[in-house]
């Protein structure tokens, strides 16, 4: 049965961390096509306090949730936590987003929560979580992790400057239902201070 929850305190906080991937939804204001991204990499997540939350956004095939919370007036979000042990249990994180871009103070005030040592960084999404509900997960599979896959990460390091910028002034200008995506300076991946 699912209930509700005032705040991440320690023990969320310790059941988040021990997650290994996280889901992120959202979704255009008005029609198109809503969106949901599987995250991986346990260091790419961070509770910052009781109401917000951030995440380390990474270079991926698509740039829907970044498209969707820059639209005017839209900025919901959705992250959920789903356990595949014993335990079984469902967390979801429902708020408003906001992308904070790499050439900004406030990513550096933020960065040191993260592992930047990841070559594909593309900004960090900082999330207001306004209502926080648990579920059962009864459904949910039991499944055994094996290991974090490392293949974006290789991947994004085989790209040189000028394949990211075309990565960011194509594949991530706009999302599949045409909203504007990354601006053409953005900086590139290797612009990040590490």
């Amino acid at each position: 049965m699912a209930s509700e929850i005032d705040g991440i305190d320690d023990r969320l906080r310790a059941f988040i961390a021990a997650q290994p991937m996280y889901f992120v939804a959202s979704a255009p204001l008005d029609g198109g096509h809503v969106n949901v991204s599987p995250k991986g990499y346990a260091d790419t997540f961070a509770v910052l306090d009781e109401h917000t939350v951030a995440y380390l956004d990474l270079f991926g095939s698509g740039i829907e949730t970044v498209a969707h919370l820059r639209q005017e007036g839209n900025r919901r979000i959705t992250v959920m936590f789903c356990s595949f042990t014993r335990n079984s249990k469902i967390v979801r994180l429902f708020g408003t987003g906001r992308m904070v871009r790499p050439d900004t103070p406030e990513f550096e005030t933020l960065k040191g929560h993260f592992n930047t040592a990841h070559i594909g960084i593309r900004a960090i999404i900082v999330i207001d979580v306004e209502r926080i509900r648990d579920s059962c997960g009864f459904a949910v599979p039991y499944m055994t992790l094996v290991d974090e896959r490392p293949v974006l990460d290789k991947r994004a390091a085989r790209r040189d400057d000028e394949q990211w910028a075309d990565r960011i002034t194509h594949d991530n200008a706009a999302s599949i239902d045409g909203l504007p995506g990354l601006d053409a300076d953005h900086p590139l991946p290797s612009a990040v201070t590490r």
